[in-house]
């Protein structure tokens, strides 16, 4: 085992992670049970979690990469007890069913909200394209996250 030091969610973390682990399973293993476990692959997006001011698919990182990174899960969303507002667009707007996808396809909104603040439907819609939905149609996700840059983004 070796021990990874991260800033997880605003906090000073040491995880434990064997050298073949990947991100995800090390921050599942931790609690952050919001990164869900879908692909292995990197082609779902279940797992996205926002790395050094990145969205990245956590199932394809070593978790010795996130060695000296700050990280953002769904989890740290809500900090301070209030929820972000993207979050309170995707309740608004219906944008979850099954659930399963939707912290996924939060925090990859997280990160289009924060660097494509006057994306339009077509680039927010390409820029999701990475996350994978079995229940919605991706409609009310797309209007979510267009409804989050209209008041202009997070919190």
């Amino acid at each position: 085992m070796m021990d990874v030091e991260s800033t997880i969610n605003g906090f000073k973390t040491i995880l434990k992670a064997e050298p073949y682990e990947n991100l995800r399973d090390v921050l599942r293993r931790n609690g952050f049970t919001s990164v869900k476990k879908g692909c292995d692959v990197g082609g779902c997006g279940a797992c996205t979690v926002i790395v050094d001011d990145k969205a990245v698919y956590s199932c394809c990182l070593l978790a010795g990469w996130a060695d000296g990174r700050s990280i953002t899960t769904l989890e740290g969303l809500a900090a301070g007890g209030s929820i972000d507002l993207i979050q309170k667009k995707f309740i608004e707007k219906g944008a979850a069913q099954c659930g399963f996808c939707t912290p996924g396809f939060i925090m990859m909104g997280k990160y289009i909200v924060e660097h494509k603040k006057n994306a339009s439907e077509t680039e927010v819609r390409k820029a999701l394209a990475g996350n994978l939905c079995r229940c919605t149609g991706y409609a009310k996700i797309v209007e979510a996250v267009m409804a989050t840059m209209q008041e202009g983004g997070s919190k």
